[in-house]
């Protein structure tokens, strides 16, 4: 069976702000985590790289040690921060942009920022130095939530804006908050993703749907002996079970609310 580590970060500063915080890291740490992988033997791919890999499309297979690195929203400690080591260490990844949340989207901004976000041209250049973008929506909703018009909209308009502003093609994204259902996952194949990922703190297996492909998630409190358990596959359900709970539970709660407002006539 073939199990892949995809690691789930979001901002990378020492100064974090509250919002951010529980879920950012800092350099030093990314920076020992990226190290590890590289002594270890991973072979870093990006999300479409993967996907293609498992394929076998054109001369790809999918190496030994598999691993895929990814980002979250945008932010642009991601340029300053993340960047730089990614680049020392030699591992591409794949950043999962927010368009309405870029810091200059103009008229096209939209939701609620968490933080300073990548500029237009700052995403242009890290799509030039090999990382893969990738959707995230365009106001950062919860998708499941959103009726079928609104939620088109959330898709199209984000794959749209990242192809035009960036110049690349996108073909993979990720889950705002990680929520999805299969309502969603169906327009995400029709909006013309190949693959998505969630979270659910699981290494991703080729049993998995690749639009709903699980994520390992790296945050503020994450140790390095928890960081090389998870990526080795060692207790990842153990390391997660307080996670994984909460997310089934969540899960639960979240298809409920939809149908009361399906049968409120609200969606």
């Amino acid at each position: 069976m073939i199990r892949v580590p995809i690691l789930m970060y979001h901002s990378v500063s020492d100064r974090p702000n509250v919002e951010t915080r529980p879920l950012a890291v800092r350099p030093s740490a990314l920076a020992e985590q990226l190290s590890y992988l590289k002594e270890s033997g991973f072979t870093p791919l990006t999300m479409a790289d993967l996907i293609a890999s498992l394929h076998g499309k054109g001369d790809r297979h999918l190496p030994e040690r598999p691993i895929v690195v990814t980002f979250d929203d945008g932010y642009a400690d991601f340029h300053s921060e993340a960047l730089p080591l990614l680049e020392r260490y030699g591992v591409p990844a794949t950043v999962f942009l927010t368009s309405g949340w870029v810091s200059d989207a103009g008229k096209e901004a939209a939701g609620r920022p968490l933080d300073t976000m990548l500029t237009w041209s700052q995403a242009r250049e890290v799509a030039s130095c090999g990382i893969e973008i990738g959707g995230h929506s365009h106001s950062h909703p919860q998708l499941d939530q959103l009726p079928d018009n609104e939620l088109r909209q959330e898709l199209w308009r984000n794959r749209a804006l990242l192809e035009d502003k960036i110049g690349v093609l996108v073909s993979t994204m990720a889950y705002p908050y990680g929520y999805s259902s299969a309502r969603v996952r169906r327009e995400v194949r029709r909006a013309g993703y190949r693959a998505a990922c969630a979270v659910n703190n699981a290494l991703a297996a080729d049993r998995h749907d690749e639009l709903a492909l699980p994520r390992l998630t790296v945050a503020e409190n994450t140790s390095m002996k928890t960081f090389s358990r998870a990526v080795e596959g060692s207790r990842v359900p153990l390391i997660y079970m307080r996670e994984r709970t909460l997310t089934k539970g969540y899960a639960i709660v979240r298809r409920a609310t939809y149908g009361l407002r399906r049968v409120r006539g609200l969606v």
